[in-house]
């Protein structure tokens, strides 16, 4: 069965980075979307950033710029490089993957159907 696992998250000071990894195994479909999605006490979640196959991104206002979503070698491990980073970015992060689509990743979280477990991001 598919399962996603993430890593990298921790405390850091406002401006400072941290890279957070997605290893995802058991996936057996041609075409995924890979996607990050945060969520603070008492707010929604909300899409970060998503890739799919053939290495299309596409990011959340909130983070363009500051964050880049990656594929690592292995092809079964997905990074997100976050920079410049604010208190308002403090959530839990989960990477959550999906079948893909012809018309691009999904941003609603509910149509993921595989999501690992989270690693926790505070910027003090």
């Amino acid at each position: 069965h598919v399962q996603l696992v993430e890593s990298g998250g921790g405390s850091v000071q406002e401006g400072g980075s941290l890279r957070l990894s997605c290893e995802v195994s058991g996936y057996r479909y041609k075409s995924y979307c890979v996607g990050w999605f945060r969520q603070a006490p008492g707010k929604e979640r909300e899409v970060v950033a998503t890739i799919e196959t053939d290495g299309t991104t596409i990011y959340a206002d909130s983070v363009k710029d500051r964050f880049t979503i990656s594929k690592g070698n292995a092809k079964t491990v997905v990074y997100l490089q976050m920079n410049a980073l604010k208190p308002e970015d403090t959530a839990l992060y989960c990477c959550a993957a999906r079948a893909g689509v012809r018309s691009g990743c999904i941003l609603d979280s509910t149509k993921y159907p595989y999501w690992g477990q989270g690693t926790q991001v505070t910027v003090s």
